[in-house]
Parts: structure tokens; C-alpha cells; sequence
């Protein structure tokens, strides 16, 4: 078997159409592009850190214009992928399409293969470091997705959420709860 470049191997997936540039991309070392029989396409201005990778694999992955993803992000998208414009991607978020089959007992899960669910991510979303996205889940446009959560379904446009499973924290631009709406009362428990 022959080992190609990474150039060769970038080449062939231009000449194909399997991989699609928009203009001024910054793409760093590492960073690892895989097509399967799927595409990707890319907007304008996209900056790729250290060890990101982008893995079609039979989906299709669609990233607009002014888009980033940190070092080692990882786009899965077996069952397609969509990232509106302007898009922060922190470090070591995992974005999934797809959710593994193990319903049947008698058969090794390995052996069960995987069902894609279509991922969208709307413009203007920060996804913090860490956190998870699964298959089926749609982040509303604004939305702000604090580090470690694991979405797993829709949020509404620009809500704050973390966790796992993530839920609501509040609204972007609603003003910071004051102290006294905590469960309890600081005061009272001193004495």
C-alpha cells in the first residue's frame, strides 16, 4: 500500500469537489481533513488550529464565512453538518452526527454500525471548550454553549447553556441574577 503526501492527498480531494475552499483560509499544522464518500465546504476566512479534524465520512459538512475551530475540534458528520457565519469553536469540542446502534443484544455493538442525525449550528454561537454536540442537535443562531456541556437537541436562539445534559441558564443580554435569588439566604445561615 502507498503512503501519500498530505499535500497529494489535499490535492485529490480539491480536484474532486470532495473539498471545497472559500478564500483566505488559515489552516495550521496538523490539522486533518477526511472525506470518506462525503464533502466538505468552507466560507471565507476560516481558521483551522493545531490538530483540528474534519471528517466527513459519508455526510456532508458546510462551514460558513468567518468561522473557527480550536485546537483538536473534531466535526463527525456522518448524518451532514451545517455551521452558519461566525462561529467560535473552542478547543476539544466533539461535534457528532450520528448516534451509535445497540438495541440488539445478541450482536456486538461494533457491529450495529451508526444512524445519522443531521446537526445544524446557526450564526453568531460560541461553543466552549470541551463541550459535546450529538446527532439531531440544532443551536439557534446567538447561543452560547458554556465548556463541558453535551447538547443533545434544540436550543433556543440566543440562550446560554451548560451542563450535562445542557439546559437554559439564562438569555444573552439578561442582566446577571443578584445574590438575593439564590435558593438560599447567606445572611440568615451565619446567624
Amino acid at each position: 500500500m502507498t503512503n501519500f503526501s498530505p499535500l497529494y492527498r489535499l490535492k485529490a480531494l480539491l480536484s474532486r469537489g470532495a473539498l471545497r475552499f472559500g478564500r483566505r483560509p488559515k489552516i495550521y499544522y496538523l490539522t486533518r481533513f477526511r472525506w470518506g464518500t462525503g464533502s466538505i465546504s468552507i466560507g471565507d476566512k476560516l481558521s483551522l488550529q493545531s490538530g483540528v479534524v474534519i471528517d466527513a465520512q459519508s455526510g456532508r459538512i458546510e462551514i460558513g464565512d468567518h468561522v473557527s475551530l480550536n485546537d483538536h475540534a473534531v466535526l463527525l458528520g456522518h448524518g451532514g453538518i451545517t455551521i452558519g457565519n461566525d462561529v467560535r469553536i473552542a478547543a476539544n469540542v466533539v461535534v457528532a452526527s450520528f448516534d451509535h446502534n445497540f438495541d440488539d443484544v445478541s450482536t456486538p455493538i461494533r457491529l450495529q454500525g451508526v444512524t445519522g442525525k443531521p446537526i445544524v449550528i446557526e450564526e453568531d454561537v460560541w461553543i466552549g471548550a470541551g463541550a459535546k454536540i450529538l446527532g439531531g442537535s440544532h443551536i439557534g443562531k446567538g447561543c452560547v454553549i458554556g465548556a463541558n456541556a453535551v447538547v443533545k437537541g434544540p436550543t433556543i436562539p440566543f440562550g446560554i447553556y451548560v451542563g450535562n445534559p445542557a439546559y437554559l441558564l439564562k438569555m444573552r443580554g439578561e442582566a446577571s441574577r443578584p445574590r438575593s435569588s439564590f435558593p438560599f439566604d447567606m445572611k440568615a445561615m451565619r446567624g
